[in-house]
């Protein structure tokens, strides 16, 4: 719904209030209701592609129909079918071990939903990163409110439209609105809060929840590193990272912010990139194949970062022949070299097209300027050599790592998803993000036997003495 000016709060209130009476008078969704509204949301996403590719368009400007394919609309699908696939297993009780001190009682854990989730969703990817944790928090038998940005509002009215035709506001409610509506929607008492976003707001939002003892799964950022290992051959290196580059004109929240490479090796690195990019993206200017800039703001601040750097000495070199287009918000992978640390460029998330080049002489030297910096949601090595990769690995901290690729660790159904210190908390997509989405409850069942009135007062009695002497040892 998009909110009014007035009494937003208010509003958002009622809402989390009718979402909560509703999961109060059902707490416990069986097995075939969740896979009924999974599959419901399936063939809903299936059936609204088209307006789904052009909503993005509208939002960007342009957007590569098969950029949104292939990061929104196939990751949804996969999960939707994985996650009907898996979920049985996953709602079912595990059996615990009570221990001997415990016995004959039995032991178990009970996954339980939570009640409401707030999902916070970025610009970027406005499907899968809104769509991907509903699906979870669905599977996990909750409510979900879900807060779009306000820069994707073409989407937004297509998504509102397609869930309105498949849920009751009282299930799942899709909320608009700008910074206000952000801060209001973040302060609501929620059984836990899903965010995506910048560290920076990341920061504001885990300060509300916090006010109410609502947990968080923040899903940050940070500056993502890939290495190219000595044995890596170049074309090799780049062919494996360029896509994840691209993907969305570089405006995702796991590309490759900046690249190690051998000393030796830059030069031809360079070459490289542009051989391959053109290969990519022929006739650059008219190219359908790479998108936009999402708005002027996001433009500017790029423009901004690369301006900073050019004067503070770094090189810069194009993926294309000529300058950046003054008239459109498109902008070819641009290669940084003799950059430093004062500059915008290595201090912040890039989040779009720029790409800085650090040579480097010794893998140790690579992973003690990664170790140097704050832990980032993803890391890419190239290498084929299991030595090196093994070193990298057990030496560096971040979210996740792709070896030999780029991003598609993101795509993995069966595997967690989340950053490490500054690049986020928590996990989502698959069995994690059920169980970020549920309580684990402990049950301890005692039948007629009870052996807990061997440890009651009065204390010293022989059967007493004699379980400390045998527990305590």
């Amino acid at each position: 719904m998009n909110m009014a000016v007035d009494n937003i709060e208010t509003q958002l209130r009622q809402l989390l209030t009718d979402q909560r009476a509703r999961f109060q008078a059902n707490p416990a969704p069986d097995y075939q209701s969740r896979v009924d509204k999974l599959t419901r949301l399936k063939q809903a996403l299936l059936n609204n592609q088209q307006a789904i590719i052009d909503a993005l368009i509208n939002d960007y400007g342009h957007r590569s129909p098969n950029d949104t394919i292939i990061s929104d609309i196939m990751p949804c699908i996969n999960n939707i079918n994985y996650t009907i696939k898996q979920l049985k297993s996953w709602m079912k009780p595990s059996r615990r071990h009570a221990g001997l001190l415990l016995s004959p009682s039995k032991v178990s854990v009970q996954y339980q939903p939570l009640g409401v989730i707030g999902i916070i969703v970025p610009w970027n990817f406005p499907v899968m990163l809104s769509m991907g944790p509903l699906i979870t928090a669905i599977a996990a038998g909750n409510g979900a409110m879900l807060k779009m940005s306000e820069f994707t509002p073409a989407i937004n009215a297509v998504l509102r439209k397609m869930l309105a035709t498949i849920f009751d506001s009282t299930e799942v409610e899709l909320v608009e609105g700008e910074a206000d509506v952000a801060a209001a929607f973040s302060a609501l008492p929620f059984d836990h809060i899903l965010f995506t976003g910048s560290s920076v707001v990341g920061r504001h939002v885990m300060r509300a929840a916090a006010n109410n003892l609502t947990p968080v799964t923040l899903e940050l950022g940070g500056k993502s590193p890939a290495i190219i290992a000595p044995d890596m051959p170049i074309d090799t290196a780049v062919e494996r990272l360029i896509f994840g580059k691209c993907l969305n004109a570089g405006q995702i929240c796991v590309a490759p912010d900046y690249v190690l490479c051998p000393a030796e090796k830059v030069e031809a690195f360079i070459a490289a990139y542009q051989r391959r990019f053109n290969k990519m993206y022929p006739n650059f200017d008219t190219n359908q194949d790479y998108g936009n800039i999402i708005n002027d703001r996001q433009y500017q601040r790029l423009i901004k970062v690369l301006d900073d750097a050019k004067a503070k000495g770094a090189t810069i070199t194009s993926a294309i022949a000529g300058p950046i287009s003054t008239t459109q918000r498109k902008i070819a992978t641009q290669l940084v070299t003799h950059t430093t640390d004062d500059m915008l460029i290595m201090q912040d998330e890039i989040f779009g097209p720029l790409l800085p080049i650090i040579s480097y002489q010794s893998i140790d030297e690579a992973i003690g300027y990664i170790n140097k910096n704050d832990r980032p949601l993803a890391l890419y090595v190239m290498s084929f050599e299991q030595q090196t990769q093994q070193k990298i690995l057990q030496h560096t901290h971040s979210g996740g790592v792709c070896i030999n690729d780029t991003v598609f660790h993101v795509a993995a159904d069966d595997a967690p998803f989340g950053g490490i210190g500054p690049s986020g908390m928590g996990h989502y997509h698959g069995k994690e993000g059920f169980l970020t989405f549920s309580h684990a409850k402990t049950i301890l069942n005692s039948g007629k036997i009870n052996t807990g009135i061997f440890v009651h007062p009065p204390y010293g009695g022989i059967i007493q003495r004699l379980l400390m002497k045998f527990f305590l040892r």
